[in-house]
């Protein structure tokens, strides 16, 4: 078995959703729901699929529009994002679907917005006045391998202090984003330093392996904590209208700082070992893997590989990052 597929030998039990009425929206634009409570406070933000095989994701913004959650101040926009690859999606084909054209998350430049030639650069202009609106965003994803959950923070201190506030899940991620382009956690006001952001935060939360409903789990509990820390529900009906959401704390968090990371030359990348995720690797020098006939190693002591996989690897796709370890 090699790490490219490792996840094959796991069966896919997660269902896709069935979003029925709920994939129109109220707003005009397909997928998105925005609902106001006319009282001052922030404009909360929860995105899901943008990758069309994430489903955890899209089951917890149908959990919440099923529940009837809404603001007690400020806004909240729940929008289901790449609805034109979420429609591809086949169990039996589940890597197809992750995007129609591009990957969505890498569009969140205007330039490629306004150039508008494939259906996720569309598909991100769409959604951009919403995104612009928002001043917290909680961005869910899921992952190509098993591997525990993590939340990503970008580099601003403000969102490390709220995975803090959080307290879930586990392990931390401190990064800048990719290469290849610009998320949507680090688009605009979001990716600012913290002295001129203003109120804004980002969290992307990668909730575990595709295929898992613990990766369910993992989504709706990060829901509820966020909007509980936004103000912009009140805990208490959180608690009534989502009842088996919150699980329990983790029991301390890690930060992990990731340093670099590796880009495939080709879709020859190939790992040593079946790696998945969160492994330390004792010795710098380590070699973990083979880039078309250059090894790959460890660049320091204690290094921890963050989301190695190598099911979309090509020529300029990241397949792993390394990454320091400290308590946070």
């Amino acid at each position: 078995m090699t790490a490219t597929h490792c996840a094959d030998a796991l069966h896919w039990t997660l269902p896709a959703p069935d979003l029925g009425a709920w994939r129109a929206g109220n707003t005009g634009t397909e997928g998105v729901w925005r609902f106001d409570s006319g009282v001052p406070g922030r404009h909360v933000m929860i995105t899901a699929l943008i990758h069309g095989n994430e489903l955890c994701g899209a089951w917890a913004l149908l959990g919440l529009l099923q529940a009837g959650v809404r603001p007690k101040r400020g806004a909240l926009t729940l929008a289901f994002c790449n609805l034109a690859a979420f429609d591809r999606f086949d169990i039996a084909q589940p890597d197809a679907a992750r995007f129609a054209e591009q990957d969505l998350n890498r569009q969140w430049i205007d330039a490629r917005m306004q150039a508008g030639d494939s259906l996720e650069r569309r598909r991100a202009a769409a959604l951009q006045p919403f995104v612009a609106q928002a001043d917290w965003l909680l961005d869910l994803h899921s992952m190509h391998e098993p591997s525990a959950p993590l939340l990503l923070t970008g580099m601003q201190p403000r969102n490390l202090a709220l995975a803090r506030a959080l307290a879930a899940p586990e392990h931390v991620v401190i990064d800048a984003g990719h290469q290849d382009g610009t998320r949507l956690r680090d688009y605009g006001r979001f990716g600012l330093p913290d002295e001129q952001a203003g109120d804004s935060r980002s969290l992307l939360v990668e909730c575990g392996w595709h295929g898992d409903p613990a990766s369910r789990a993992v989504a709706q509990d990060q829901c509820l904590r966020f909007l509980q820390a936004s103000g912009c529900v009140d805990a208490q009906e959180l608690a009534q209208r989502l009842p088996g959401w919150r699980a329990a704390d983790a029991p301390r968090q890690w930060a992990l700082q990731v340093t670099g990371g590796v880009v495939a030359t080709s879709e020859r990348f190939a790992f040593a070992q079946p790696f998945t995720g969160l492994e330390v690797i004792a010795r710098a020098g380590t070699v973990i893997g083979d880039n078309d006939g250059q090894p790959v190693v460890t660049p320091y002591d204690e290094c921890v590989l963050v989301m190695p996989s190598t099911r979309q690897a090509r020529a300029g796709v990241t397949v792993v990052r390394f990454a320091t370890r400290r308590p946070l």
